[in-house]
């Protein structure tokens, strides 16, 4: 029974993930190379944990005990040394997952369980970095994961059907709902919502429709809790430009490719949310949704 995890890389993901196992009696050791990451992160935990207590979902007594389960590392082999399981949640580059995970192998119980939070890549490949691919496995959580209830399981080619299972069953202990995927380029999740997200920007970069109408036909036609503009402004642009040159490049399909006013914002910084600007702009304590100067008619 699986109790003691580690989760490597303090961002908005990985600090996810670190509360939802933390609020759920899981012994978490947060691994992040910035001591200063690793402060902003517990330091966002305890403020989302205090936003649940307003909620009434948590008590005052259950965020001092889940901040208590969290303990932070620089150091990746001095955190993933007694873990049962390792979850990887560093930003969405190919070479720097190998690299991770070649050394989760080395240090890393033999009999842990090495998964990755990646959205579009390779369980397989990432698993080929390892000499235990049997027991590699993909956890996709959805942003932001204290609320979200989807978990993406994917079985690479050589996961162990035990090992798959152990992560069904826990990400139930999690409150989470998982679904079970195999390993393509984007899963499922993305292999879907991608494409929708870039004719949503060849929509606008051709002039068919602007920021606020193409969102608002997608919320009020089609049922969707937010627009694709916003959407991807959420996820981070530079995070959908990198799915879409995975899936373009694994299905080696052109209805893949990247709308070039996708290229241009990336290049230019304008990253979404995180970058203060991107389809819309965002201003610090504003909850307005204003379409960024460039788009405006």
């Amino acid at each position: 029974m699986i109790q003691r995890v580690a989760v490597i890389g303090a961002g908005t993901m990985g600090n996810g993930i670190a509360h939802v196992f933390a609020q759920h009696s899981f012994t978490v050791n947060l691994i992040d190379v910035h001591a200063i990451q690793l402060d902003k992160a517990v330091a966002t935990i305890t403020k989302n944990m205090e936003r649940q207590i307003v909620k009434g979902i948590i008590t005052e007594k259950q965020k001092q005990q889940a901040i208590s389960n969290i303990h932070t590392f620089s150091n990746v082999e001095q955190g993933a040394q007694d873990a049962q399981l390792v979850i990887e949640a560093a930003t969405e580059n190919t070479e720097l997952k190998l690299r991770i995970f070649g050394q989760l192998d080395e240090v890393a119980p033999k009999d842990c369980i090495l998964a990755s939070n990646t959205s579009s890549i390779s369980i397989t490949s990432i698993a080929a970095a390892t000499k235990r691919p049997e027991k590699v496995i993909g956890m996709h959580f959805m942003n932001p994961v204290p609320v979200m209830k989807l978990v993406e399981i994917i079985n690479g080619y050589a996961t162990d059907a035990a090992v798959s299972n152990t992560i069904v069953e826990l990400s139930k202990q999690l409150d989470k709902v998982p679904c079970v995927v195999n390993d393509y380029p984007g899963f499922i999740a993305n292999k879907i919502l991608m494409p929708m997200i870039n004719e949503a920007i060849y929509s606008l970069y051709e002039g068919i429709a602007g920021v606020k109408e193409i969102d608002t036909i997608m919320k009020l036609g089609m049922a969707h809790p937010m627009g694709p503009l916003q959407l991807a402004d959420f996820i981070g642009l530079d995070v959908c430009l990198s799915i879409l040159q995975v899936l373009q490049q694994g299905f080696g399909n052109p209805k893949y490719a990247p709308c070039p006013l996708l290229v241009n914002m990336v290049t230019a910084g304008k990253l979404g949310v995180k970058s203060g600007e991107g389809f819309y702009t965002y201003i610090p304590g504003s909850k307005d949704l204003v379409v960024s100067e460039r788009f405006k008619k």
